[in-house]
């Protein structure tokens, strides 16, 4: 029963915690949906309620009843064996239920999840309600990135929040960046536990890695903006096909969220609003193909995942846990490096050189479980390190994020690495 209390104890965590993330945007605020990527917060509120009814409360809890039946095609995402569902770029599109509604919803869902709890539950069960807490954690923080697209998106430029600032500068505090070096060697890649893990980390296996360096800190946004001045976004010669093309077709030349105003570049924040960008900070919110062209002006390159998983346990995980920057801090933003961070967790997503694809050994399971990583295995590059907006103890080095290379919406950044001969 020890497991089952410290899940319930985590689960009113879990769940407080994401409305929470909520409660400081107005009404309107919860429906809009300013593009396909970004889901309305209401609709999160409803989905994220949704997983815990449809997989766990219904096929178990005795005499249980749905809620509202019409919410399944409401509230269900991608899960095909689940039954139909709006398209994803309509989630936007509905006033009812209303955010009141839903937040009963969620009420009553967690309501039964307790009756639920008071009865004697075995292992697969608990894992299944385990999956459900981290599926709901990867949503607060899609929660942080959608507002922040809707908010910094308004002409207006609201703040999130009145309560809470990021420090803007801190030149003084700026440590020099250097580099790490790690070994060739055979390594062991994927996840070494019995906690909880998500499919797509297994199985263990080997991987030859031929030694490189890399730089011990996230690239700035002093340096990317000489990456900007020095006109790379209108030079092909430093991008691939496919970037290339990106760039001219959407006229992107800049990161999300900034601005050129009287020669001076800002950046929309959460806790600031527009404000200048912070010189020392991690550059965030840029997409693969920007990734990829920043080494290539460098000279340089971006690791692989399993280069980036070597390194983590290599250099990560005694500096990083008592200086990461995770959505605990409740700052929302990539910040300067300090202390003796390497910045290899939190702050910004890194993107690897990596396609998505999986290890060997991977099984898809059956059933709506399997179409949780799987389904996803293409046309995705792969992300390590965890961000601002993530959880920490939903976060570990083994964890597999993927996007589309031309996706910024989330907080992505930069890592560079080289070989050595």
């Amino acid at each position: 029963m020890k497991r089952q209390e410290s899940l319930l104890v985590k689960y009113k965590e879990i769940r407080k915690r994401t409305v929470e993330i909520c409660e400081p945007l107005q009404i309107e605020d919860y429906v809009v949906q300013p593009i396909e990527d970004v889901s309305p917060p209401k609709w999160h509120l409803g989905h994220t309620t949704w997983f815990f009814e449809v997989l766990i409360l219904e096929p178990n809890l005795k005499k249980y009843r749905f809620y509202n039946k019409k919410y399944n095609y409401i509230f269900n995402s991608y899960y095909e064996s689940l039954g139909k569902r709006i398209s994803r770029i309509n989630r936007g599109n509905f006033t009812r239920p209303t955010v009141d509604e839903v937040l009963h919803y969620r009420e009553m869902t967690d309501e039964n999840m307790e009756i639920f709890f008071s009865e004697s539950l075995n292992d697969q069960i608990l894992d299944l309600i385990e999956l459900g807490l981290n599926h709901e954690q990867q949503h607060q923080e899609l929660l942080i990135t959608d507002i922040k697209y809707i908010l910094g998106h308004n002409p207006l430029f609201p703040l999130y929040k009145n309560d809470f600032k990021i420090q803007n500068d801190n030149t003084d505090q700026f440590i020099q960046s250097g580099s790490l070096k790690v070994n060739k060697d055979l390594y062991e890649i994927g996840y070494k536990g019995n906690n909880f893990h998500y499919d797509n980390e297994e199985k263990i296996h080997h991987v030859y890695v031929n030694s490189f360096s890399f730089s011990d800190m996230l690239t700035t946004n002093l340096e990317y903006e000489a990456f900007i001045k020095d006109g790379v976004y209108k030079r092909y010669e430093f991008w691939s096909l496919d970037g290339w093309t990106w760039v001219q077709e959407n006229g992107i030349e800049t990161p999300l969220y900034w601005h050129l105003i009287d020669n001076e570049f800002y950046e929309y924040t959460l806790a600031n609003g527009l404000q200048r960008i912070n010189s020392h900070a991690p550059v965030t919110h840029i997409s693969f193909y920007e990734a990829e062209a920043f080494a290539r002006w460098k000279n340089l390159r971006l690791l692989t995942e399993f280069e980036w998983e070597v390194a983590s346990y290599k250099y990560g995980l005694k500096e990083d846990v008592n200086h990461s920057n995770f959505q605990d801090a409740n700052i929302f933003h990539p910040i300067p490096r300090t202390g003796n961070s390497y910045q290899l967790m939190g702050d910004a997503w890194e993107w690897t050189n990596s396609a998505y694809l999986p290890y060997p050994g991977y099984k898809q399971a059956n059933g709506a479980l399997g179409e949780y990583n799987g389904k996803f295995m293409i046309n995705q590059m792969v992300l390590r390190g965890g961000s601002c907006a993530t959880p920490a103890n939903h976060y570990r080095n083994t964890y597999r994020n993927f996007l589309q290379a031309e996706k910024r919406w989330q907080f992505t950044g930069i890592r560079l690495a080289t070989d050595i001969e």
